[in-house]
């Protein structure tokens, strides 16, 4: 597959692409006889892999990181070393996620008593000094 199909297929830009080989984000893509990126299925699921972690915050070091340690492939410690990385992304979105969670349902809150608390403060009830606490909503 070209780049442009590449590209395309994920939604991403020609020159994203060839930045992330250049960069060591995704290992070096093979040339065919006319000196064109060939991009094979292994290709594409690094490109895909590099969207999908950079897309959750994975930072472009990280990748790199990882890149590399996947084109040793000498020892174990590599594997650990990449299954490391793996893991702590991991970790780091499941804190997002529960983060989000409970954003969502500050946001759910906010909307079902938004009529409510409006008119509770146009009528005096509520003032900035007597108001909820959303901290301690649950």
């Amino acid at each position: 597959m070209n780049i442009k199909k590449a590209a395309e297929m994920f939604d991403l830009t020609i020159d994203t692409l060839r930045y992330y080989e250049r960069m060591g984000v995704i290992p070096p893509v093979s040339r065919n006889k006319s000196g064109y990126r060939d991009y094979q299925t292994n290709d594409l699921n690094w490109i895909y892999l590099a969207k999908s972690l950079r897309n959750a915050g994975l930072s472009i070091e990280s990748l790199i990181e990882f890149a590399k340690l996947a084109q040793l492939r000498e020892t174990q410690n590599v594997e650990a070393a990449q299954k490391q990385i793996l893991a702590e992304q991991y970790e780091e979105i499941d804190q997002k996620i529960g983060e989000l969670v409970r954003v969502k349902e500050l946001l759910a809150y906010k909307i079902s008593s938004y009529d409510e608390h409006m008119a509770k403060f146009k009528a005096g009830e509520l003032t900035p000094d007597k108001v909820e606490k959303l901290w301690k909503i649950k």
